[in-house]
């Protein structure tokens, strides 16, 4: 009983620092807008279709994606604490995506039948709702297809309504049992699994939409000249972490060297192994990693790249830090250099930061098979978009499922067959508290 207790005073210390920062995007939201102008633009935001790529910076400006955001970030939280669900390192990944996408393609419309589509598939197997709440959220990678039958179509709402709700109903209830299936595909060499398995069903609806004459149109917004003001913000933010992980506990040099030696090989919870103290300095160590990259290729600080950038924070507490998301990048750099795109166009950028999602790939085979999967990744990243016409927002994360599920193999016909079997058997050993 004590324990039970104590576990949950834990779980609700996590979700309560995430609620925080959270906090924090509304707060600056408020900082560098007007009400008015905040209003008005979250009508734009939640009204808006938000196939990829749609900056909510572009839609309704900085102070009202920030708050949306923040607001959406903030509702989930409390539906995790409501659900009694535990605070994992899976979980706080779960949120900073969404504290991430809050920016470009998820919003306080569009996710809720997604999420409650899972509730009736938890309720259907006679299961908790705690024990698939992260599938949930991870789900609402296709969003993008309520909002595009609700305001994209020739549709009057008495049908567009009704059809976006049955349709988002009926994504959330199948996406459990095909995550679980297709995540044999890449054996967790890909960090977002619900990427690679929303991608799939968004290639079947986009195909159902196309066999009945309707082709989405692409979009493409992409807010610029923010980089002095996000940049700013983002260090606050990055920089707290770390000094709030020394604060927790001054003594976590030792076991962060720990953790950047573990592979990342999906899953591996770096809360449950390393503490919550090293978790925070690991994510914003990522975090300054991934706005570093942004500000030195030359690109925009916006809603998709700081999206992107909360990814690999949220999974630095679940299978991501330095030492293997490094390889990753410099492959999808290297890759660029050969391509007819500047390393600083948006698809590359994106594929950069979000090709990260392989860093098990570095973790568990080396550097330099790190370096060819981002190369590798480069490239897929650029290509999967058309199957899906962007409905699924985890488009790098489809990617990288098909990269890792062709490149894995590969690279263990090189190994010897003992250390085959040690790289994707192996347990992950908990660090020492000490």
């Amino acid at each position: 009983m004590n324990h039970t207790h104590a576990s949950s005073e834990t779980d609700n210390f996590r979700l309560l620092i995430v609620a925080m920062y959270a906090a924090s995007f509304i707060a600056f939201g408020f900082v560098v807008d007007s009400p008015e102008k905040i209003v008005r633009g979250l009508i734009e935001i939640l009204t808006t279709r938000d196939a990829l790529l749609t900056d909510y910076i572009g839609v309704g400006g900085v102070g009202a994606a920030f708050v949306s955001a923040g607001l959406l970030t903030l509702c989930s939280s409390l539906v995790y604490y409501l659900s009694g669900a535990k605070i994992s390192g899976a979980s706080v990944a779960c949120l900073f995506l969404v504290l991430g996408f809050g920016l470009f393609g998820k919003n306080l419309l569009n996710v809720w039948f997604i999420v409650i589509g899972v509730l009736l598939y938890a309720r259907f197997k006679g299961e908790p709702f705690s024990t698939h709440i992260n599938t949930a959220f991870f789900g609402a990678a296709l969003a993008p297809i309520f909002s595009e039958i609700l305001f994209s179509t020739s549709l009057t709402p008495p049908v567009s309504l009704p059809l976006a709700v049955a349709v988002a109903l009926l994504l959330g209830f199948v996406l459990p049992p095909a995550a679980s299936q297709l995540f044999k595909a890449h054996m967790g060499f890909s960090l977002y699994n619900m990427g690679f398995t929303a991608g799939i069903v968004g290639t079947l609806i986009v195909a159902l939409f196309k066999s009945y004459g309707y082709v989405p149109d692409p979009v493409m917004v992409w807010a610029r000249g923010n980089n002095v003001m996000l940049g700013v913000f983002s260090l606050a933010v990055f920089s707290s972490m770390i000094a709030l992980g020394f604060y927790l506990n001054p003594f976590v040099l030792p076991k962060m060297k720990g953790l950047m030696a573990l592979p990342g090989q999906s899953p591996t919870d770096f809360i449950a192994l390393a503490g919550f103290d090293v978790t925070l300095v690991n994510m914003g160590l990522t975090g300054l990693i991934g706005t570093a990259y942004v500000l030195i290729v030359g690109s925009d600080l916006n809603g998709p790249t700081i999206g992107a950038i909360l990814t690999i924070v949220g999974f630095a507490a679940f299978g991501k830090h330095p030492r293997n998301i490094l390889p990753i990048m410099v492959g999808v750099f290297v890759g660029s250099l050969g391509k007819p795109w500047a390393i600083s166009d948006p698809s590359i950028v994106l594929a950069a930061l979000f090709g990260t999602t392989l860093a098990p790939i570095a973790g568990r085979f080396g550097w330099h098979w790190g370096i060819v999967a981002g190369f590798v990744h480069s490239s897929a990243a650029l290509s999967v978009g058309q199957v899906h016409a962007g409905l699924n927002l985890y488009n790098n994360g489809f990617a990288a499922g098909i990269v890792a599920a062709v490149l894995v193999p590969v690279i263990m016909a090189f190994q010897p067959k003992q250390d085959q079997d040690d790289k994707t058997a192996r347990p992950t050993p908990a660090l020492s508290p000490d």
